[in-house]
C-alpha cells in the first residue's frame, strides 16, 4: 500500500505583493515546489468568505458555499483583460509576513469593483458566467441577495435588518432600492471570478498528481446566508433566532465548558428534506477539493446542545447526531474515499464506530502523544494504522518548536527524548518530529510548513479561544530555498513517501 506526504499551508499564507496569499503565480510556484519535493497532498483551510467581525476566521463564514474574493489574483485579471494595468493603481506597501485583512480588503474591493463596472454590460451574456450560475444555482442567488442586503445595511447582521429584509421573501428587490439588482449581479460576478481562478489552480495541481485537501466545518454562523435562506433547517424561535446553540461540556481544561454559539441543526427537518442542503454542501466542497475533512466529526455521532439563554455551556446536554443516516445518504452519491474524519477531542466509542462504519481515515496528532499514557496513547506512532493521517500539529496547534519551548513540562520532554532516542533541543526538535510522523505506517503524513521551517510560536496560525492575531501568518518567499527543498525531498524519499507525477515510471 502506497504512502504519501503533504504540506499544510492555507492560501492566505502564500507570498503575494497584494497583502494576502491568492491564486496568483506564487500559488502555482508552490504547486511546483510540492512536485519537486515529492509531495502528494496540499492541505488548506476553508475557502469561504471571512470578515473582521469574526476575527477573519475561515471557520466563521457568512456562507458555507461561497468563495473568498480576497483570494482573487489581480494580475490574472489583468492578463485576462478583466482589468487594465492602470486599474491596479498604487499598490499599498503591505507587510510581507502578516496579513492586515482590513487594509487588504479595502484595496481588493476597489479592484473588484473596477472589474465589475468595466465588464458589467457583457457579464449576463457571457457563456462562462451563465454556465457558472447554472452549476451553482442551489446557492448563488440567495448568497448574492444576502450579501447585497448586508452591504445595503452597512454590514449589520441580518437579525438587525428591518423586518421586511430579515425574512427571505419575493418583495425584497422592491423593498430595498433600484440598485440592488446591480449589487446582486456584482456579487455573482465576484464569485465567478473566484471559482474560475480556483478551478485553474486546482486543475494545474491535479495534472501534476497533487491532491487538494480541504476542510468542511460542521456548524455555520448565526449571521450567515445559510441560516437566513434555510431557517427551517435549524432550531429557531418565531423571530428566527436560535433556541439552542453548540458548545462543548465542562472538562479538565474548562470548568464551564465552551459556549460556541453556533445555531443547532434541526436534524429531523434535514432528514425530512432528504438532507438536500447537506448533499449540496458536500457537492460544492468536492468541486473545490479532492479530499474533504469533516471538521468536528464527533458532532455527527453526538453533540453538546445548550439553551441559547445560557451564559456558559455547563447546563447543556448530549444529543444524538444524524450519524449513519446522513453519511449513508452522502456516500450513496460520493465515495467515502473522498472524506476524512476529524476525530480529535472528546471521542467516545460511538464516534469511532461511525468513522469505521464508513471506512473514513482519522487523524493522529503527534503533539498529543507524549502524555503519561504514552505507550498506549492512540497518537503515538507505534499505535498508528494505515487508514489515518498523521500530523506533527494542525492549524489549531502551536508550531512544534513553540510546543517544545512553551507547552511541555520536564516529564513530557523526558518522554519525548526517550521515545525519539535523541537529546532533542530547539534546533532539532521539529526535524525529529517530522521523522517520527513520516516513519508512521499512516497513509499520509501532513506537515505544517512552519514545522518544516522550524519556526517558533510567533508563526502559529491560530490560537483557539482567542480573537486577535489569528490567521495572519504568511510565508516569506526566501524561506523555501534550495536547502529547504532538498531537506523535504530527502526526508520524503527516506520514508518511502515520494509521489510520482502522472506518467512517471520512476
Amino acid at each position: 500500500m502506497s504512502r504519501g506526504n503533504g504540506i499544510l499551508m492555507h492560501i492566505s499564507s502564500l507570498p503575494s505583493r497584494f497583502g494576502v496569499g491568492d491564486f496568483g503565480k506564487e500559488a502555482y510556484s508552490f504547486v511546483d515546489f510540492l512536485v519537486r519535493t515529492g509531495q502528494k497532498v496540499w492541505q488548506i483551510l476553508p475557502l469561504n468568505p471571512t470578515t473582521p467581525g469574526t476575527g477573519n476566521s475561515p471557520y466563521s463564514s457568512f456562507s458555507a458555499f461561497a468563495g473568498n474574493p480576497l483570494f482573487i489574483d489581480p494580475i490574472s485579471l489583468v492578463e485576462s483583460g478583466v482589468l487594465q494595468p492602470e486599474d491596479l493603481g498604487n499598490i499599498p506597501d503591505f507587510p510581507s509576513g502578516r496579513t492586515e485583512y482590513e487594509r487588504v480588503w479595502e484595496y481588493k474591493k476597489m479592484l473588484l469593483n473596477r472589474a465589475f463596472f468595466r465588464n458589467m454590460d457583457n457579464i449576463e451574456s457571457d457563456p462562462g458566467f451563465i454556465l457558472f450560475c447554472e452549476q451553482h444555482s442551489f446557492w448563488i442567488e440567495d448568497f448574492a441577495v444576502f450579501s447585497s442586503l448586508k452591504t445595503r445595511f452597512l454590514g449589520a447582521p441580518w437579525y438587525e435588518w428591518p423586518t421586511e429584509a430579515r425574512f427571505k421573501n419575493k418583495d425584497q428587490l422592491k423593498y430595498i432600492n433600484n440598485n440592488l439588482e446591480e449589487m446582486v449581479l456584482k456579487e455573482k460576478y465576484w464569485q465567478y471570478l473566484f471559482f474560475s481562478q480556483w478551478g485553474k489552480l486546482k486543475t494545474y495541481a491535479n495534472n501534476q498528481n497533487i491532491i487538494i485537501f480541504g476542510d468542511l466545518p460542521i456548524y455555520i454562523s448565526l449571521d450567515s446566508c445559510d441560516l437566513w435562506s434555510h431557517p427551517d433547517l435549524f432550531l429557531l424561535d418565531e423571530n428566527k433566532m436560535p433556541t439552542h446553540v453548540a458548545g462543548a461540556p465542562p472538562d479538565y481544561f474548562s470548568e464551564t465548558g465552551q459556549l460556541w454559539g453556533n445555531p443547532i441543526y434541526d436534524w429531523q427537518a434535514c432528514e425530512d428534506q432528504d438532507f438536500i442542503w447537506w448533499r449540496e454542501r458536500v457537492k460544492q466542497n468536492l468541486k473545490m477539493f479532492d479530499l474533504l475533512r469533516f471538521d468536528h466529526f464527533r458532532g455527527f455521532a453526538g453533540y453538546w446542545q445548550v439553551l441559547a439563554s445560557e451564559k456558559t455551556a455547563e447546563n447543556g446536554e448530549w444529543k444524538t447526531g444524524p450519524g449513519e443516516k446522513l453519511l449513508s445518504r452522502i456516500t450513496e452519491i460520493f465515495s467515502p474515499a473522498q472524506f476524512v474524519a476529524e476525530d480529535l477531542g472528546h471521542i467516545t466509542p460511538d464516534v469511532l464506530q461511525l468513522r469505521d462504519r464508513f471506512g473514513l481515515p482519522g487523524m493522529k496528532v503527534l503533539q498529543f502523544a507524549f502524555g503519561p499514557d504514552m505507550p498506549t496513547n492512540p497518537y503515538i506512532p507505534h499505535n498508528h494504522i494505515y487508514n489515518c493521517i498523521v500530523y506533527t500539529g494542525t492549524h489549531d496547534n502551536n508550531t512544534i518548536l513553540g510546543w517544545f519551548e512553551n507547552e511541555l513540562d520536564m516529564k513530557a520532554v523526558a518522554r519525548l527524548r526517550e521515545y525519539l532516542g535523541k537529546d532533542v533541543d530547539r534546533k532539532n526538535v521539529s526535524r525529529e518530529m517530522i521523522r517520527s510522523a513520516m516513519s508512521s505506517t499512516a497513509r499520509f503524513s501532513v506537515i505544517p510548513i512552519q514545522d518544516f521551517l522550524n519556526l517558533d510560536q510567533k508563526s502559529r496560525m491560530n490560537t483557539p479561544s482567542t480573537s486577535r492575531g489569528n490567521w495572519e501568518w504568511r510565508l516569506l518567499p526566501e524561506l523555501l530555498n534550495k536547502d529547504m527543498e532538498n531537506f523535504i525531498a530527502h526526508f520524503t524519499a527516506i520514508y518511502g513517501r515520494t509521489n510520482h507525477k502522472k506518467g512517471d515510471t520512476g
